[in-house]
Formats: structure tokens, sequence, C-alpha cells
């Protein structure tokens, strides 16, 4: 059993790299009836998935009954092995994870709504790069390796006619601090970032540029493609133990209520959105409020979601089935309330 285990987390880990704005009233956490009172455990990236969850964490904070324990982790392969023992009953992840974890949980997990759209972007010291056929013959510096960052960049290659193997040369870092510091040493550099990193690095180097929206690249090569139908780049999600959901639906509906708010109050009252990120250990204040602009960060479920993220999942099946797990989930994978 441990021996099996040890395999499932080890391919997860290796597809997971990665990992990445509405009005509303600053409505309060919801408390979940009584006769239901339970703590939800969450765990969640640094970075937009709980940037959206700022508010949520600081409506929790000074409650003796929390209806969330939302634990904020520093990278994808912590969130992991949570997700798939069990340990928590809900996950931000990155989309392709999703969709891993499901296969080798042989369908345990679903999906709830997507919260990240693209948030990937190339950035340079210099003033190379003004479409993506300027990369060619670049060295490109990523983190993801086996993940979105990867994905995303060689799909937008392919689809201008660059071969990724060939005509440019990638140095995949562990870390997106790994490559601020390549950024740093390499006065012609070129980085592929996500954010709110793209402006922790631009807090620490003025020169530096954002060249390319990689999510623009992408639906432009999207486009023009026939035999794709809603390919749209989305970075994460937000899934759920199967058995969680189907043994506490009113719990789940009103965290969907909760999470939802939380987001659309990010994104529609960013300075204080911003305080709230700062105070959560997140991100500090003034990345926030400088980054949650460009974060992307949405809230879509039900039959939206289902055709954006099975669209995008398709995609990545075609230029790497183990990207997903291997095949592409069931319906059931699709959560409707």
């Amino acid at each position: 059993m441990k021996k099996k285990l040890s395999v499932l987390l080890a391919t997860l880990l290796m597809v997971g790299g990665l990992t990445a704005c509405n009005n509303t009233t600053s409505n309060e956490v919801q408390t979940p009836p009584a006769a239901e009172q339970t703590t939800i455990k969450i765990a969640a990236l640094k970075g937009p998935t709980s940037m959206g969850m700022a508010k949520m964490i600081h409506d929790q904070k000074d409650l003796e009954t929390k209806a969330y324990d939302i634990e904020v982790l520093n990278a994808v392969d912590e969130v992991i092995p949570k997700v798939a023992t069990g340990e928590v009953d809900i996950a931000a992840v990155p989309s392709n994870v999703s969709s891993a974890l499901y296969n080798k949980t042989e369908g345990k997990i679903v999906t709830l709504a997507i919260n990240t759209l693209g948030v990937l972007y190339v950035v340079e010291n210099g003033d190379t790069v003004q479409s993506v056929a300027d990369l060619k013959g670049k060295t490109i510096y990523s983190s993801g390796k086996g993940a979105t960052p990867e994905y995303a960049l060689n799909y937008i290659l392919k689809g201008n006619g660059i071969d990724p193997e060939k005509d440019v040369t990638i140095e995949y870092k562990s870390e997106h601090a790994e490559c601020l510091a390549a950024l740093t040493n390499d006065k012609n550099g070129i980085a592929v970032l996500p954010q709110p990193f793209v402006t922790v690095a631009q807090t620490k180097n003025d020169a530096l540029r954002v060249a390319l929206d990689l999510t623009k690249e992408w639906n432009a090569v999207t486009e023009l493609r026939s035999d794709i139908k809603n390919g749209t780049l989305i970075t994460g999600v937000i899934v759920a133990q199967k058995e969680f959901v189907e043994q506490n639906p009113e719990l789940v509906k009103t965290f969907l209520e909760d999470y939802k708010n939380s987001i659309e109050f990010t994104n529609s009252n960013v300075d204080e959105a911003a305080a709230f990120i700062g105070e959560a250990d997140i991100v500090p204040e003034p990345v926030a409020k400088k980054a949650i602009p460009e974060c992307n960060i949405t809230y879509i479920d039900g039959a939206e979601m289902k055709e954006l993220l099975s669209g995008y999942l398709n995609v990545l099946f075609e230029a790497n089935p183990k990207s997903i797990g291997g095949t592409l989930p069931g319906e059931e994978f699709y959560y409707a309330q």
C-alpha cells in the first residue's frame, strides 16, 4: 500500500509544477446550519487562487468556530499529497493536476469551479521580443516543467511555427525564484513567469518588461484551429473529494457561494483585498495591489466550467496525454449542483 501511494504521489508531482474582475458587496462568510456544522479543510497555493480566498481567510480569523480551515502552501507538491490521501476536503490546484488526480484516484475527485484563467507572461530585461516569432533562437527561463507553463509555451511556439526542441533553448528551473535569479544574472534574459510573481520581479528590477501575454497568444493560436472548440487557457481550478461532496451537499453549496463572493470582492475592492492578502502572508500588500488586476482571478462553475475546462484538457491531451493523467476525465469529473 505504501509503495502504491508513493508511486501515485510521484506521478502526480510530475504533472503539477505550476503553478498563476467584478463588483459585489462585502458579504461575510456564511456559517453552515448548526445541524451540519463542521470545518471544511482547504488547501491553496500562494498566488492567484489563495488571493481569491483572502476575504474568506480574513472573515474567519477571529471566529471561535471556523467554517473553513484554509492552509496556504508554497508549492503544488505540498498540496497534491493532501488531496490524494484525503487529508483535505477541498483544494485549489493547477487545472491539469485536477484531471491527473481524478485518474490516479480512480474518480474520487470532482472539479467544482474554475478559479484562475491565464496568468503566464513572457518578461525580459531588454526590448527584443515584440511577438512570439521573436522568441526564435532565444534562451527562455521557466519553471513548471511537466505542467501548465511547459504545455502552454510549447503549444504557443508550435502554433507559431517554432519547434520547442530545435528553435529555442528552454531552461527549466524548479522555482520562480530561480527564474528571477537567472534574469538578474543575464542582461538579455527572457523568462516565463506567472502573476503575481511578474509583479514581484518588477519591484526588484525596474528594467523588467512584460513582452507577451501568453493567454492572448494561446487564444490567437486556438482561434485558428477548426478542430478545437473552447480551448481557453485555464490555470487553476477548485477540486473536492467526491465522497465529501456527496455527503455534504449544503456545505459545498455554502462554500461555493462564499468563495464566489470572496473572489468578486478581491476583484472589485483592490485596496482592501490587497490588505487582506498581505495580512494572510500570501504576497506583500503592495505587490497584491499591483498584481490583482493582472491575475485573471475568476469564478466559473456549472455548464460553462465544464465546457471551458473540457476544451482546455482536450488541448493538453492532444499535446501530451501524460499531462492530464493519461486519459480525459469522465462526465462525473465536472460538478453540477
